[in-house]
């Protein structure tokens, strides 16, 4: 609106002043008929039209510069993408100035000037090859901090002699720092290399004080830029922590001075059986009710003293998963100026790994804990190899008897500690307990772990036996002192994984197993009858009674046996 009207009252001066001349030379002819000083008066009439129509236009161009300036303040600020910020910058520049290109350089990571953008009167992107500007008025505006106007560089007496402006013939050039603050951050740099003159100092201030704008505009979209670059690696550090935090097996709790869960990880809800949702915010002791007693005080230990708490064993009962095993490790929660906020603790549920040592000691019981050291678990499957074995069979004499007179709990007992003493003997001698038949025990030796004295270890362990025996009749009464009958055999066996995948035995099966039965249940009271091939791999380390040769069920021939009196 306001725009239209000055333009109205120009238009309507410029038609008043030529209407003044054409009045002043219609009248000249009749001046000396005329009232003195006629022709005077309408002369400066006509210059007074004039120059206030002079007045009136620079008024108009002020003013469509300040709305252009306006409105491209507006648009270089609705955004802050840097790309698009500075094609908005130069396309306006262009605009505004009417010129051939345009050209917007900005300081690099190396502080050198480089091309952001170069656009031309049509709103299009230069190529590289297109890119010839005089770096002699850029390097001057960048020294000087002050803009340079030339109207035609080919004979201005600055740049004339300068290559670039005669090779790339350039004219019209006008070139204007880009500042923020008293840094300059880059130039803006425009020009025609066809006409010459169509740049003004009108043209030069509405060029300051555009870049004035554009360049609080590029930082602003510069400084978002980096941010936003900033924000994605902190983001990026941020989801690799999260990721790093949730795969970490044991649970990590985190709460402030005031005991308050401030943070914890997934593996930290699988120990505690709650969410992350029930847990964060809550009291340490409303979490951890069962254990509070135990670790609240450590706590505040903790962060009075600055102490540090590892592999603090607890056993308890928890609501939602009832007994269970935990280790602690604590430590002080510090930032980067190394004061404590709270504390850190690191949970490990050592339930299930109880659960499993448990299961291997009841299993070294029975087995040698050198036999469990050979055995991979990754390499166990069902069937066996033919291994040469020794075996042994202990079974308790006079046990059926006994056990008619006694109550089932003092039964299990007694039999429980003959039946340890016989596992101990073999275990001793790094043997396999094989299993425990109602009263006797089955071992054998040499398998897995290859033993060269096989033979001669199941002898030992018998031996052994028969001292535990004695040693046990010290302290039991006479109606439950009992004797072991025992038979060593030497022979091949199929040894390995016998049953289902849900269910495995490791055992021996064979004739040479059939057989030391056999000469186990004609042996007689603490007596330890020795087969003839067993004794031959022992003659030289045992004592030994030639015996009658046993006739046993399954057997056509009589087997040759010894019973063993002791070691050599």
């Amino acid at each position: 609106m306001t725009e239209n009207v000055v333009s109205s009252v120009d238009q309507r001066l410029k038609g008043l002043s030529q209407a003044a001349g054409h009045i002043r030379s219609l009248l000249l002819p009749n001046r000396a008929s005329l009232p003195p000083n006629t022709l005077e008066e309408l002369s400066h009439l006509e210059g007074d039209i004039f120059r206030i129509s002079q007045e009136v236009a620079t008024s108009l161009e002020q003013q469509k510069n300040l709305l252009a300036l306006a409105d491209i303040g507006q648009v270089v600020n609705s955004t802050l993408e840097l790309d698009e910020v500075l094609r908005i910058v130069m396309d306006n520049i262009i605009k505004l100035t009417s010129s051939e290109r345009g050209f917007l350089m900005l300081r690099d990571e190396t502080g050198q000037m480089s091309t952001r953008v170069a656009r031309n009167w049509e709103q299009e992107s230069l190529n590289e090859r297109e890119h010839s500007v005089s770096r002699t008025v850029i390097q001057r505006v960048i020294e000087s901090g002050q803009s340079v106007l030339t109207t035609n560089a080919q004979q201005d007496p600055r740049f004339g002699g300068q290559e670039s402006i005669i090779a790339f013939n350039l004219r019209s050039i006008l070139c204007v720092p880009l500042k923020v603050k008293t840094e300059i951050i880059g130039v803006i740099y425009t020009d025609n290399r066809i006409r010459s003159g169509i740049f003004s100092e009108s043209d030069r201030n509405l060029l300051g004080a555009f870049s004035d704008q554009a360049a609080i505009a590029i930082e602003n979209a510069r400084l978002f830029e980096s941010l936003r670059k900033t924000l994605a690696e902190v983001t990026g550090l941020k989801n690799m922590m999260d990721n790093i935090f949730a795969s970490i097996a044991s649970g990590v709790i985190t709460a402030d001075i005031e005991d308050l869960i401030t943070l914890c990880n997934h593996a930290a809800e699988g120990i505690l059986g709650q969410t992350a949702h029930q847990i964060i915010g809550q009291k340490l002791e409303n979490v951890l009710p069962s254990i509070a007693g135990d670790i609240l005080p450590q706590v505040a230990n903790i962060r009075d003293r600055d102490a540090t708490i590892t592999d603090l064993e607890i056993s308890h009962e928890t609501p939602q998963r009832g007994a269970v095993s935990w280790r602690l490790n604590m430590s002080p929660l510090k930032d980067a100026n190394r004061a404590t906020h709270g504390v850190a603790i690191v949970l490990d549920d050592l339930t299930e790994r109880k659960r499993l040592e448990g299961q291997r000691k009841l299993f070294e019981r029975m087995v040698s804990p050198a036999v469990i050291q050979q055995l991979n678990p990754d390499s166990l499957a069902l069937g066996g190899k033919r291994v040469g074995i020794t075996v042994l069979f202990a079974d308790i004499r006079g046990f059926t008897s006994y056990s008619e007179n006694q109550s089932p709990e003092q039964l299990v007992s007694v039999l429980n500690r003959y039946l340890a003493a016989g596992a101990e003997a073999v275990l001793d001698e790094e043997g396999t307990v094989d299993k425990f038949l109602g009263d006797a025990v089955m071992a054998w030796f040499n398998a897995p772990i290859p033993q060269a004295d096989h033979t001669l270890r199941a002898v030992r362990a018998a031996l052994r036996l028969r001292e535990r025996v004695a040693q046990l009749h010290a302290i039991l009464p006479p109606e439950a002192q009992l004797a072991f009958g025992v038979g060593i055999h030497y022979g091949d066996a199929i040894l390995g994984l016998i049953g289902t995948e849900k269910r495995l035995e490791y055992t021996a099966i064979g004739d040479s197993v059939n057989t030391t039965k056999r000469l186990q249940e004609n042996a007689g009271k603490n007596q330890i009858v020795i087969s003839q091939v067993a004794y031959e791999r022992v003659r030289d380390y045992i004592n030994v009674v030639e015996m009658q040769p046993m006739i046993v069920k399954g057997k056509r021939d009589p087997i040759q046996v010894y019973e063993v009196l002791g070691l050599r």
